[in-house]
């Protein structure tokens, strides 16, 4: 039987088993490890990296009424089995999973410390589940034995302060990504959301070398044009743009132009297209949306340097109405802090609609099929790509 036949049953069973929330087991997973697929190392099944998301269940916020600061603070509970089964359904080796300070009243560098504590506890209990990836090796043993590779990334510099030494301390506290900006500025370069587009300061170039020293991946994503172009221009390894579009099919800031593209490629990095409203100027993305933006990334970046970046969760949304009551909220309340991005909008879902739960990777696969791509390409999209550039980088 396949990897993907498993899954799906390990899913079914984990769900029908209703395992329950004790003061032992506070995210209710219980003995969900024994249900894992059994996974033969002869066929391990495709390697799929989603270079951004998230693990956990959304319902479960929109239920309890959470902020959209609160989706960055994981609580015990918000990891419970119906995300884990999806997880493990989905097919998926490892995820970038955002952790430490992205924007708020926190103070960056102990929030992000606290997130990083966190993770760790998490994956110190449930070692049946999860696997803390360090290497690109890592990734190859969550993938064979059938866990969850939990990637420690960062969306948000601002905890380095003004001390470049502090990416040694974050480094040797397993953080494998670092993303420069959010969509604001910080003190080392500018967001895609600031007029002025400024680029790389002095002191985001000291970052951006430290980083390179300690074999951390530089993220792109969120940054503006002239700091993305600065940045490429400063590294000495190779660099990744985790979730994004392209600006040529969706004029949004949030997405690259073909010269920050071609850079990256040039310089060896990876870009992992979103699952975001940004793929369309106005109205709702649909899964065709995302393939056009793969298509037009292969065509710009070539098809070693093109992969998937959801920027979502696994698990789907039950109850739209009110969801969207609560994504109201949320772009207001990113309004309010001054961190939305242009085609943030309450009428548009910031997921695809038609490429929901579990399943999205392989409707990914399926669509790039039937525009003839085949399945070396697919292959390279879904994770090989960014698995090479990881081990290059982590090495």
């Amino acid at each position: 039987m396949k990897r993907r036949t498993f899954l799906s049953a390990s899913a079914a069973l984990l769900a029908s088993a209703g395992v329950g929330c004790s003061r032992r087991d506070p995210a209710g997973l219980g003995d969900a490890g024994a249900l894992a697929p059994a996974v033969s190392d002869d066929d391990p099944g495709r390697i799929i990296i989603d270079a951004l998301g998230f693990l956990d269940n959304p319902n479960l916020r929109v239920e309890s009424g959470s902020t959209a600061i609160d989706a960055y603070t994981p609580e015990p509970e918000s990891i419970d089995p119906r995300a884990l089964a999806d997880g493990k359904a989905s097919g998926v080796s490892a995820v970038n999973v955002t952790m430490g300070y992205v924007a708020g009243p926190m103070e960056p560098f102990e929030h992000s410390i606290e997130q990083v504590a966190w993770w760790d506890a998490r994956i110190r209990r449930y070692p049946e589940h999860f696997i803390k990836v360090l290497d690109a090796g890592d990734i190859l043993e969550a993938n064979r034995s059938g866990r969850l590779g939990v990637i420690y990334g960062f969306q948000n510099a601002a905890m380095m302060g003004d001390n470049a030494s502090r990416v040694t301390t974050f480094a040797r506290l397993g953080v494998r990504v670092v993303q420069l900006t959010y969509n604001i500025a910080n003190q080392l370069g500018h967001g895609s959301m600031v007029p002025e587009n400024g680029g790389l300061t002095d002191f985001g170039r000291e970052v951006v070398a430290q980083l390179n020293a300690e074999h951390v991946l530089v993220d792109l994503s969120h940054s503006g044009e002239q700091t993305c172009l600065d940045a490429l221009d400063a590294s000495t390894a190779p660099i990744s743009i985790t979730h994004s579009g392209c600006r040529a099919l969706a004029d949004l800031p949030r997405n690259k132009t073909d010269e920050e593209l071609h850079l990256l490629a040039e310089r060896g990095g990876v870009v992992g297209i979103y699952f975001m409203p940004f793929l369309r100027v106005q109205g709702q993305p649909m899964a065709s949306d995302v393939v056009d933006h793969i298509d037009h990334a292969l065509n710009v970046c070539g098809e070693d340097h093109v992969g998937i970046g959801t920027d979502g969760t696994l698990t789907a949304i039950d109850d739209m109405d009110k969801y969207r009551v609560a994504l109201a909220e949320e772009v207001e309340q990113r309004r309010q802090m001054g961190i939305g991005a242009t085609g943030e909008t309450a009428d548009v879902v910031p997921f695809i609609p038609d490429m929901r739960g579990p399943e999205q990777y392989r409707i990914v696969a399926d669509r790039l099929a039937s525009r003839g791509h085949g399945e070396r390409v697919i292959d390279k999209v879904l994770g090989q790509n960014f698995l090479r550039l990881m081990g290059e980088v982590w090495s």
